[in-house]
C-alpha cells in the first residue's frame, strides 16, 4: 500500500512538472496562476486519465490501428490535456496547435522521465540513510 502511494505520488508531481515544463516553453500552453486550485485540480484529473486511458488507448490500438501502438503515451496524453482543458475549473489553457501538438509531447516526455528518475533519487536517499545508520 505504502509503495502504490508513493508511486501515485511520484506519478502527481511528474505530471504537474511535465505541465509546467509546458507552460515555460510554449507560449500558447498557459497555466491559469491565478487559478492555482484549478491547476491543482489539473493535475490530479489529468494523473488519474492519463492512467486510465493509455491501457484503454493501448487495448483498441492493438486491436484496430497495430501501427499506433508506439504512440499510445503521447495519444493519451493528448486526450487527458484534451479533457482538462474542457473541465470547467480553469487552471490549464491551450491556445493554438502549437500549444496543443508539442504540449502533449512535452508533458509526455518529463511525465516518462519523472516517472523512471523521480523513484531512482528518492531509492538512492534512502540506499544512503540506511547506510549511515
Amino acid at each position: 500500500m505504502i509503495t502504490f502511494l508513493f508511486r501515485a505520488v511520484l506519478y502527481l508531481v511528474s505530471a504537474g512538472l511535465g505541465l509546467i515544463v509546458a507552460d515555460l516553453l510554449l507560449p500558447g500552453f498557459q497555466i491559469q496562476w491565478d487559478r492555482w486550485w484549478g491547476f491543482v485540480i489539473c493535475i490530479l484529473i489529468f494523473a488519474v486519465l492519463q492512467s486510465v486511458l493509455s491501457p484503454f488507448i493501448s487495448k483498441l490500438a492493438d486491436r484496430y490501428a497495430p501501427v499506433l501502438m508506439g504512440g499510445i503515451g503521447i495519444v493519451s496524453t493528448l486526450v487527458a490535456l484534451i479533457v482538462v482543458v474542457l473541465l470547467p475549473i480553469g487552471g490549464l489553457r491551450i491556445t493554438d496547435a502549437a500549444g496543443w501538438i508539442l504540449g502533449a509531447v512535452i508533458v509526455w516526455i518529463v511525465t516518462a522521465l519523472g516517472s523512471v528518475l523521480l523513484p531512482m533519487i528518492f531509492i538512492k536517499r534512502r540506499v544512503a540513510e540506511r547506510r549511515s545508520r
